[in-house]
């Protein structure tokens, strides 16, 4: 493994025929959204049990009380790209990068201009009735009457998100192993490898160079980094935009 090879990175990049990305709560905290776990993270301050399906269903106004508050309250209104959301739409838009695979659910790699994004765990922008499976756009519907019901048929509403107790949805978990099958070179972003089964995607493909950006080693360094850039995600991703001459 090579530490801080910026150059390096520049090539492998330049050099891939099919460039995958994965991104996790790292990614976003430039952006002003903490991360779920660490003395600073979300469950310092709230009680995971809210994001658990059977409290959710049993306790849904308590639940819905800290959703909006961490998610659409401040999250929704708050959060904007940074450098590198934008540096991997920009890698998109000139035909490098083929997709984005992200365990966040904050939608900002669709809002810096990235097309192809599998978000693994759902999507935070939508919400799904669990009585009658119709989704809405949170745009939509109403926070101001706790829990939200649905418009349709009453039913009671859930961010589209995986909960506690919930399986990763089939389809984004098929698109997501086949993009990683396909890759050659896999960018990992703001993520521990410690949160299953997610963790278990880059390890799928052993074959495949890969360049990580986080500031601190993760659970995939000593096993699969070929590259480490030890540093903020905005800040190594604004580097390798300038080497490769993109626009962010």
């Amino acid at each position: 493994m090579l530490k801080d090879d910026y150059q390096g990175a520049k090539r492998a990049i330049e050099s891939a025929r099919y460039a995958v990305a994965f991104t996790g709560a790292g990614i976003s905290v430039e952006s002003g959204i903490p991360t779920f776990r660490g003395p600073t993270g979300l469950w310092s301050r709230y009680d995971p049990k809210i994001l658990d399906l059977r409290y959710f269903l049993s306790n849904p106004k308590e639940s819905w009380s800290a959703i909006k508050e961490i998610f659409y309250n401040y999250m929704g209104k708050n959060a904007k790209p940074n450098d590198a959301h934008r540096f991997l739409a920009k890698l998109e838009a000139i035909g490098k990068l083929k997709g984005v695979i992200t365990q966040n659910i904050d939608n900002l790699h669709q809002e810096a201009g990235s097309k192809n994004v599998v978000e693994f765990h759902g999507t935070a922008k939508k919400v799904l009735c669990i009585d009658c499976k119709e989704k809405f756009d949170i745009s939509e519907i109403s926070l101001d009457t706790l829990p939200p019901k649905c418009s349709k048929c009453g039913g009671l509403l859930k961010p589209d998100f995986v909960f506690f107790g919930e399986a990763i949805p089939p389809e984004a978990y098929a698109k997501s192993q086949a993009l990683i099958s396909n890759a050659d070179l896999l960018i990992i972003i703001g993520t521990t490898g410690e949160v299953a089964p997610a963790s278990y995607l880059p390890y799928e493909n052993q074959e495949a160079f890969v360049i990580e950006i986080n500031i601190e080693e993760s659970a995939f360094t000593p096993a699969l980094t070929d590259i480490f850039l030890q540093e903020k995600a905005s800040i190594a991703s604004k580097r390798l935009g300038k080497l490769l001459n993109l626009e962010l």
